[in-house]
């Protein structure tokens, strides 16, 4: 296992053939996500998306306890005293890193065990897929702690589940349960407790086993379409790049020889 940064928190990296797994630890603080920390994250996803081995990317918390339990909040007096840190604080630390896991090229998912508050709610919503324990719990009570989300960060969360769940979950504080979460759209799938690992990774290798452009091709599509508007001739043309593959012709000969595609990611 390999340390992207090491302070009183860390990511922690490691790969396990096209599976990389990135885990948020700051033990004693629930994961609690600190400035160094969202630096090191920005920096890991940087690592996945140039690495063309790999094929997809859990995001977990260490132990069980939690996935991450919001920002570091014993460092807010330092790092957002004023306007000028809180603006560097957000922008330039939590923007930056929540945008590299939404713009990761590689599938991602996340494996939600415990609480994932505030920063970790955050975390999570960017990613792909979402596989959470029955007794894990979402939500960002900071309006009890006197401090609003910072718009550069609701995108993830805002496209995942849209305003009104979003203002729910902000306006009223309230702490929701995995199946609560779930019903709200916050989730792919809940699983027992103790199946998250598991299920996470069992994920993860449906995925890889798939032809990884088309992974990619597939996200950049959602994304896509998802801001809306008509697709132009040039990106209806894109579409079939395909066609121009190694992989597609693997697969199309793998179906009628009745056997396991062998993908390649060309």
């Amino acid at each position: 296992m390999k340390t992207a940064m090491t302070t009183t928190g860390e990511i922690l990296f490691e790969s396990d053939g096209a599976i990389a797994t990135l885990t948020l630890s700051n033990p004693g603080k629930l994961n609690a996500i600190n400035a160094a920390m969202w630096v090191a994250l920005r920096e890991a996803f940087a690592r996945v998306a140039a690495d063309p081995t790999l094929r997809c990317v859990i995001v977990r918390g260490a132990g069980e306890q939690a996935f991450a339990a919001g920002g570091d909040i014993e460092e807010f007096r330092s790092v957002r005293a004023t306007v000028d840190a809180a603006l560097h604080y957000h922008d330039e630390l939590v923007a930056t890193a929540l945008d590299a896991i939404r713009n990761c090229p590689i599938p991602t998912v996340a494996a939600i065990q415990g609480a994932c508050i505030g920063g970790g709610l955050e975390i999570a919503g960017c990613c792909d897929l979402r596989i959470a324990g029955e007794s894990a719990r979402f939500g960002a009570p900071i309006n009890r702690l006197g401090f609003s989300m910072y718009p550069g960060e609701m995108a993830g969360l805002l496209d995942l589940v849209g305003p009104a769940v979003l203002l729910e979950v902000l306006l009223e504080g309230r702490i929701l349960s995995a199946r609560e979460a779930l019903q709200k759209g916050l989730l792919t799938r809940v699983v027992d407790d103790e199946q998250v690992p598991a299920e996470a990774h069992a994920a993860a290798g449906r995925i890889a086993a798939g032809a990884p452009l088309v992974a990619r091709w597939h996200k950049q599509w959602v994304r896509r379409l998802a801001r809306g508007g008509a697709l132009g001739a040039a990106e209806k043309r894109e579409a079939f790049a395909f066609l121009a593959t190694r992989d597609y012709a693997e697969g199309i000969a793998a179906f009628f020889e009745k056997r396991p595609p062998s993908f390649e990611g060309r």
